[in-house]
């Protein structure tokens, strides 16, 4: 429950964001919101030695050796700092031409590129944040990280109000000041974990010893994990280009209700993590029966959980956009999308969890196979296709769901036969 709560204060502190930033003007919100997805692609990389690192760390736990999880934990901090150099010049020489590449307008284009440039100036820190907190997750530590993102939050959301409307002396910076509010509160997070590790009783330590056997393990796991994270951010970037090749106040209205969506998936990430951890445990004491369970637990709560929030999402798609912006046209498309998505909770939930457990595992290569075939056969090309034919919007809205509805099947189906039990890392 902590890390779902954590994942849920995550999207509430992008939700802030935007609700903030969408009083400036509708291309900063569009702009904030594409940033979204060139994170997803940042996260390609960071996928390479978090998902392997959660799958071995989690088995090293459950086999009671800290010690060799604390010094994978020292290795994967020094490379990720060091892939972080790499991607910070550039997110930062080359943001202008990502929104352009995306099909933005040119004032989308302009916002978006001061937005983007201070984001990849703290690309070092977003990247050792997130490693910290997965490998905690992995350790069974997941409430010292919901208190720390409580905390980063609220400093967010006052450095928002002081950067970007000027307050306390400050000059009101637009779009510039929320990229300048969420890297601070990055810093925070980085400082605070540091603190915690640090201590004798922490779930995991920083102890300076490098095992290349180690790495080598999660490489093997994790290689597979960032290709399918790759082309499955490659597909959603064409995907939301179709959906800006419509208008401005579309694209607008698609990142406004994605964001609110967020409030229902981002804690199904959280269990997520939680049934990763949990399997990879399991695994590593041989208890392959308490593995499963726990995977299907997680799942019940999940999609529990998710359907009641997408149950709101459909009785009240206006009065939640309408916190974000006072475009009609906005609104509009944003609340049909929350309609359609609020029916497709239950089967997202499914796919976040099993897909979860079986990561845990180490059956990388599995969801690689599911995700890629599953983005590109049933929503980008038929998504296209609608386009090309003049469907409007939300019939590229309804192919989404469709989508999510038959991954959330085949992720069932693969998840009880049980097969992905007997993955070694």
């Amino acid at each position: 429950m902590p890390a779902a709560l954590k994942h849920l204060v995550d999207i509430l502190q992008i939700l802030v964001d935007m609700l903030m930033v969408g009083t400036v003007s509708v291309s900063a919100l569009a702009a904030v919101g594409m940033s979204m997805q060139f994170m997803m692609i940042i996260n390609v990389l960071m996928t390479l030695y978090v998902v392997g690192g959660n799958a071995l760390i989690s088995r090293f736990i459950g086999q009671r050796r800290k010690r060799r999880a604390s010094a994978l934990l020292y290795s994967l901090t020094i490379f990720a700092a060091v892939l972080s150099v790499f991607v910070t010049i550039g997110g930062y020489t080359g943001s202008e031409y990502m929104y352009y590449m995306m099909g933005a307008e040119a004032d989308v284009v302009r916002e978006g590129s001061l937005y983007f440039k201070i984001i990849s100036l703290g690309i070092v820190v977003i990247f050792i944040d997130t490693l910290l907190y997965n490998a905690l997750s992995a350790a069974g530590d997941t409430k010292n990280s919901l208190y720390i993102k409580l905390i980063s939050t609220a400093i967010n959301a006052f450095l928002n109000y002081v950067f970007i409307f000027g307050h306390y002396g400050f000059d009101a910076m637009g779009i510039e000041g929320a990229a300048y509010a969420t890297v601070i509160s990055y810093c925070f997070n980085v400082a605070a974990y540091y603190m915690l590790i640090k201590r004798a009783d922490a779930k995991l330590n920083l102890i300076p010893l490098i095992r290349v056997k180690d790495l080598i393990r999660v490489w093997n796991v994790g290689w597979s994990a960032a290709l399918e994270r790759g082309i499955s951010s490659m597909s959603f970037l064409i995907f939301v280009a179709i959906i800006a090749a419509y208008s401005t106040e579309v694209l607008a209205g698609y990142q406004v209700g994605l964001r609110i969506e967020g409030i229902a998936f981002m804690p199904g990430f959280g269990f997520a993590i939680a049934a990763t951890a949990l399997v990879g445990q399991n695994l590593g004491a041989k208890n392959k029966e308490s593995a499963y369970k726990m995977g299907i637990i997680s799942g019940r709560i999940a999609y529990m959980f998710m359907g009641s929030v997408g149950l709101f999402l459909i009785l009240f798609p206006e009065f939640l956009v309408g916190f974000f912006t006072n475009d009609r046209a906005t609104i509009a498309v944003a609340s049909y999308y929350l309609i359609l998505v609020g029916l497709a909770q239950i089967p997202l939930a499914i796919m976040f969890v099993y897909s979860g457990a079986l990561r845990g595992a180490g059956a990388t290569k599995t969801t690689l196979k599911v995700n890629v075939l599953s983005l590109w056969f049933f929503r980008v090309i038929p998504s296209y296709i609608a386009y090309k034919m003049g469907y409007g919007v939300v019939a590229i809205f309804v192919i989404m769901n469709i989508e999510t509805l038959l991954k959330g099947i085949i992720y069932m189906y693969i998840y009880k036969k049980r097969a992905w039990l007997e993955t070694n890392i």
